[in-house]
């Protein structure tokens, strides 16, 4: 089961928002949030969750050593106990997810509703999703649904990224993954 963000398909709606807040691990705080695309131009909206990095920034620049990842991949977020409250996390990740949360005191963020996930179920905001801007389930099932192509693969400059969570792209921009097979050798 794989977890999938198609930003074409963001309706704005805010559904996942309100669903996430309904997890039981968050304590009633939403982890997911919108983006506007290009508010001056568009209504275009996406949906911004943790990118679940194979080598999460974040987890390497917390001193405290509070962000931990599982052995299927998912980066949590910092253990209370642990977390210093120095955003340190904040800073270092390229997709800008991570946030301090004042009253708690804590870094929080998506942790693909790790409760659910881990038992087998979908995130919430991937079961109340109307438009199938995120989607839970098999690689092969979600593209062949879809003219798109997965991707879990972003380039920052010099830095190349890679997520547990897949990107949808339209299948004429497969092309940019060549570009980056390239940029790597």
């Amino acid at each position: 089961m794989e977890f999938f963000i198609d930003p074409s398909r963001c309706i704005g709606c805010q559904a996942c928002y309100h669903a996430c807040a309904e997890c039981e691990t968050h304590r009633g705080i939403s982890m997911i949030h919108l983006e506007y695309v290009d508010r001056a131009e568009s209504p275009q909206t996406v949906p911004v969750v943790c990118m679940h990095c194979e080598e999460p920034a974040c987890a390497k620049v917390c001193p405290a050593d509070a962000i931990k990842k599982t052995a299927d991949g998912v980066v949590q977020s910092a253990l209370k106990p642990r977390c210093i409250g120095c955003s340190n996390c904040v800073l270092a990740c390229p997709f800008g997810v991570p946030r301090y949360l004042v009253d708690f005191d804590q870094m929080m963020k998506c942790d693909m509703c790790y409760d659910r996930t881990s038992a087998g179920k979908k995130p919430m905001c991937a079961t109340v999703c109307p438009s199938g801007a995120l989607a839970y389930g098999p690689s092969a099932e979600i593209e062949r649904q879809r003219n798109t192509v997965a991707s879990n693969t972003f380039v920052f400059g010099p830095q190349v990224v890679r997520t547990k969570v897949q990107m949808m792209l339209p299948a004429e921009e497969s092309e940019l993954e060549l570009d980056v097979a390239a940029f790597m050798k």
